[in-house]
């Protein structure tokens, strides 16, 4: 009886471990899916660390002017890009490092523009808060509070009026949702159902004010809907939860239904440029947003899922580091532009007058 028992033991043992084999590799996440989450968090590295750089270069006075860092905004940019095609347009705000990055802008055009070298992506005349490209249709950067919320509009009626299919993707901050010109566009893209993705990166401040000493309801997305738009929140800091909320609003804007309009309730680690002391935050509040940091949460998660391993992970901060050193040698490199050239896309050619 004791063998016959001890044998049975085994078997049932044996089919526990082939169940709980199954069950476990039921849960694994498809291949694609993983090779995505992949890309998501190598995205949100190479933000990062190319933020991480630009603190080195600008406390060493090797950069210089106005520069706002995205650390810890980085699943915004890089969730809502999933949901983007190449046609559609994208609207910035002064704190467009990681737009520009994830909208596909290489890391040597951006860093040039960085140095004022004329291999940058606006020649090296924009600097840090202007970063333009025409061909990848990302139209700023914008140095004024929602100075772009106007143009994404007027973007989007371009295309509604040519009969092309795209979207226009706005982002601004919380302290723009308090402009005039988020109202007035809010209500024109309604008005008209234009095709706009509005997205409010919600940092908790504007500049060095707290949303609650700004705005009297703080929950944005319940205001913008009050103009007919879709609008809901979505965890800023989660850049999976940021991708499936945009694929949901430009499936619906692509549909027909007007602009829609996203919370991402975020959080910048940094101040909020080089030049601010950042004594208006308790510490203890940004260590407890730190805690939701976006690229260790998923970086934890894919650990967790047996999708990625200590060498994988090594191996992408290699290939990261590599290419923001590559980013900065090639700005190093890039030419000053020559004085006789200053004047150029200054104005334009005049014509002379009929005789």
């Amino acid at each position: 009886m004791a063998i016959a028992h001890g044998g049975a033991a085994a078997g049932t043992s044996k089919t526990k471990d082939r169940r709980t084999r199954k069950r476990t590799a039921s849960a694994a996440p498809p291949a694609a899916e993983q090779m995505h989450d992949l890309e998501l968090l190598r995205r949100m590295l190479l933000i990062r660390r190319f933020e991480e750089r630009c603190v080195e270069l600008y406390s060493s006075a090797v950069i210089r002017g106005f520069v706002h860092l995205y650390i810890g905004e980085e699943a915004v940019a890089v969730g809502v890009h999933q949901a983007l095609t190449d046609g559609d347009a994208v609207v910035s705000t002064y704190r467009e490092h990681g737009h520009a990055l994830a909208r596909g802008i290489p890391p040597e055009a951006v860093m040039a523009e960085m140095y004022g070298k004329t291999t940058g992506c606006s020649h090296g005349r924009g600097g840090s808060m202007h970063l333009f490209d025409a061909e990848r249709r990302f139209y700023g950067g914008n140095a004024i509070v929602g100075g772009g919320l106007p143009l994404a509009v007027g973007l989007a009626l371009a295309d509604r009026m040519r009969g092309d299919p795209h979207v226009t993707c706005c982002f601004f901050g919380d302290g723009a949702f308090a402009e005039g010109e988020f109202h007035e566009t809010a209500n024109l893209a309604a008005l008209w159902a234009l095709p706009v993705l509005f997205v409010c990166e919600n940092n908790q401040y504007a500049m060095g004010t707290a949303l609650a000493r700004e705005h009297a309801q703080t929950d944005l997305a319940m205001r913008a809907a009050s103009y007919g738009m879709a609008a809901w929140a979505v965890d800023g800091m989660d850049v999976r939860a940021v991708e499936k909320a945009a694929r949901g609003a430009v499936e619906s804007i692509r549909a027909g239904h007007g602009p829609h309009f996203l919370e991402a309730r975020t959080y910048r680690f940094r101040a909020h440029s080089m030049y601010d002391p950042d004594r208006y935050r308790p510490k203890a509040e940004v260590e407890e947003w730190k805690r939701r940091d976006p690229v260790a949460v998923l970086e934890r998660a894919l650990r967790e899922s047996g999708t990625v391993d200590s060498a994988s992970l090594d191996a992408m901060e290699h290939e990261v580091a590599t290419t923001v050193d590559d980013a900065v040698r090639a700005a190093e490199q890039a030419p000053e532009e020559p004085v006789e050239t200053l004047l150029l896309h200054v104005t334009g050619d005049r014509e002379e007058a009929p005789s």
